[in-house]
């Protein structure tokens, strides 16, 4: 029995906070299935960041010493309550573990977390929530300055306080806008009690290790981040503009170096994706590698597109267990087309469940 199910049912305690449910010193034995249900009742946990995103629209993006006219509006983002809104929204039974400071901030996350029927379960922080800036040109294409605030403060204490919660999803998501030790445990601990783990490698700046990539049963950079990914840690140097116009088999035999034993998701925007599986783990899929197609959208922002792809993946992957791997994958990239024709992050993500 994993260690991290071998706390005694009796130690149970569940806590309210802010409308908002926390368990401590909880966990149950593989026979207590009914147990975790009906105290947890969720089939994907998301590890990462909330920032309160500030955004710019203009006709082109400024250049160094430029000051332009724009339009401004304000919102909830990160990667991490992206990721999760979208799994909610896609029928996902859905926890987020984050960090919080106490501000405007935090209590927004609370009550966006509420209105969209997902459970936030945030360690405080004495720095402020994170924040965001985004600019956003006429033709959807952004760039993004990040203020991590209390994100880079959520620890490894509070995540392993969490054993239950995790033990009893079904699939586990993170990114890296959350420290890196902490995600690490995060997919350590998910590892530990037989939870699908799926690590979204982004930023593509943000610190790896070759330890932390292989808790991943599942990684999915896009481009630029797959490219960071090999120069620093298979010693391969690709160009991330070409990286969708490499062959199959070269494409295949790239992610093989970079997760062996693993599944990889190359996301390449308009063109689709990329699907590599080790050969001994083709998670029902006939073929080792192959690409899906992107779906066709009026497209109008592209912030938050590969969250809402990652958020449905992890909705998919836990609500049709049994269905080909290439199914998930369609459904995410259906998915992040519709993300795309509606302005902002979270509140982009729609309301289309993987399971209808």
């Amino acid at each position: 029995m994993p260690a991290c199910c071998r706390i005694s049912v009796k130690a149970a305690r569940v806590h309210r906070h802010n409308g908002l449910i926390t368990a401590r010193r909880v966990s149950f034995s593989h026979s207590s299935q009914s147990f975790k249900a009906r105290i947890f009742m969720s089939s994907v946990v998301v590890v990462g960041s909330f920032n309160v995103d500030h955004v710019w629209r203009c006709d082109a993006l400024p250049l160094p010493g430029a000051t332009i006219a724009g339009r401004y509006s304000t919102g909830p983002g990160g990667k991490g309550f992206n990721q999760a809104v979208a799994a909610a929204r896609a029928g996902a039974k859905t926890h987020f573990l984050c960090a919080l400071g106490d501000d405007a901030g935090g209590a927004l996350a609370r009550s966006l977390a509420a209105q969209d029927g997902f459970a936030l379960i945030a360690e405080p922080s004495n720095e402020p929530t994170g924040t965001g800036g985004i600019y956003v040109d006429g033709h959807g294409r952004n760039t993004i300055v990040i203020g991590a605030g209390a994100n880079a403060v959520l620890s490894p204490a509070f995540i392993d306080n969490q054993r239950p919660l995790i033990a009893a999803a079904k699939v586990l998501l993170a990114q890296l806008e959350s420290p890196a030790e902490t995600i690490e445990s995060a997919l350590a601990l998910a590892h530990e009690c037989g939870v699908l783990t799926v690590l979204n490698a982004a930023p593509a700046n943000a610190p790896t290790s070759i330890g932390l990539l292989k808790l991943s049963d599942v990684l999915t950079p896009n481009e630029t981040e797959f490219a960071a990914l090999l120069g620093r840690h298979v010693g391969e140097r690709i160009n991330a503009d070409n990286v969708a116009a490499l062959d199959g088999n070269t494409l295949h035999s790239l992610c093989r170096k970079l997760l062996p034993g693993g599944s990889v998701v190359v996301t390449l925007g308009a063109v689709g994706a990329f699907i590599s599986h080790a050969e001994e783990q083709l998670r029902g899929d006939t073929q080792a590698h192959y690409r899906v197609r992107a779906e066709s959208a009026q497209t109008i922002d592209t912030t938050g597109a590969g969250d809402a792809f990652n958020g449905a993946l992890v909705a998919s992957l836990a609500q049709l267990p049994a269905a080909g791997f290439a199914t998930h994958v369609r459904f995410a990239t259906r998915y992040a087309a519709r993300s795309t024709e509606v302005e902002g992050a979270a509140v982009s993500m729609p309301r289309l469940r993987a399971d209808d």
